[in-house]
């Protein structure tokens, strides 16, 4: 078969992790989508809906004649657990029929989708292949996730994972560094750190929020007194957050191509080792190995 056997409504997006994954779409766009800090599915084709059954099975049939052996697939695009449980569990059951090699199945999810489904409902889907969840917590700090419109709150995000957790579901969870600018910036990581500290993540991983369309939607909701976060005031704000972190077993990340300083361990084993790695940033800027703003992007 010459043709890829699954015709994507582009853009189409993935957490990095997943670069050997299939991905499958089971919705075309998300179906909150009025963050203003995200411009992922706001293109007039992403439009929100969930796929129709025949179609989700003629692309695991289709992937299934051109691949032969699929071990992961990504369940797509920025929602899937909106689904009812329903059509996830049929949908977990043809992938694992058509690919018995199948070893995980993941996905993107809102707090506010999983706070519709029971802790029974979660681990039937985790019986069934499902194995990764990832969630955008961004903050835990209301006001910050009040003025991007991310209509979560630390509760709903805190309940959310809970739930992944007592259901057995692995969870990986993203963090946005700068999101509250300066005005919002101490206590963005403060709180931030503190939902993770309560929920314990098995991943966790922070992007630099940025504007590659413009910063004209994201301060519409924001209010005036938004001022982006310099260089330095990234590196503050991550040392805050890290500082105010207590993780038992937590794989953290901080090496997505948006962030100017790589930050690889485990927390809380690494923590003073890359707090280290902070200061170091801090205080020798002209010495520090830093990503170069050519290669910074999404």
């Amino acid at each position: 078969m010459n043709e890829f056997p699954i015709s994507y409504i582009e853009p189409v997006y993935r957490p990095p992790s997943e670069a050997k994954s299939l991905i499958l779409p089971v919705t075309n766009g998300c179906s909150w989508n009025k963050c203003t800090f995200c411009e992922m599915y706001t293109q007039p084709q992403k439009k929100f809906r969930a796929r129709k059954d025949e179609d989700i099975q003629q692309d695991i049939a289709l992937a299934r004649q051109a691949f032969g052996s699929v071990t992961r697939v990504f369940l797509a695009d920025g929602d899937a657990m909106v689904l009812p449980t329903r059509r996830l569990l049929e949908i977990l059951a043809s992938l694992r029929a058509a690919f018995p090699e199948l070893q995980r199945v993941s996905s993107y999810c809102l707090p506010r989708n999983l706070n519709k489904k029971s802790v029974e409902e979660l681990a039937a889907l985790r019986d069934a292949g499902l194995q990764i969840l990832y969630v955008g917590m961004e903050s835990g700090d209301d006001e910050v996730l009040r003025r991007v419109n991310k209509g979560e709150s630390y509760e709903s995000t805190r309940s959310a994972l809970d739930k992944i957790h007592r259901a057995g579901i692995t969870s990986s969870v993203m963090v946005l560094n700068g999101l509250g600018g300066e005005v919002l910036s101490r206590q963005h990581a403060i709180n931030t750190a503190r939902l993770c500290n309560e929920t314990q993540p098995h991943y966790l991983s922070t992007l630099v929020v940025s504007f590659p369309l413009g910063e004209a939607r994201f301060r519409e909701g924001f209010g005036d007194d938004f001022s982006p976060l310099s260089q330095q005031g990234l590196f503050e704000e991550i040392r805050y957050f890290l500082a105010h972190l207590e993780l038992d077993n937590t794989i953290f990340r901080s090496d997505h191509a948006s962030n100017y300083l790589v930050l690889k361990g485990v927390l809380g084993r690494d923590r003073e080792r890359m707090l280290e790695q902070v200061d170091f940033a801090i205080h020798n800027p002209g010495a520090a190995p830093l990503r170069p703003e050519w290669m910074r992007g999404l």
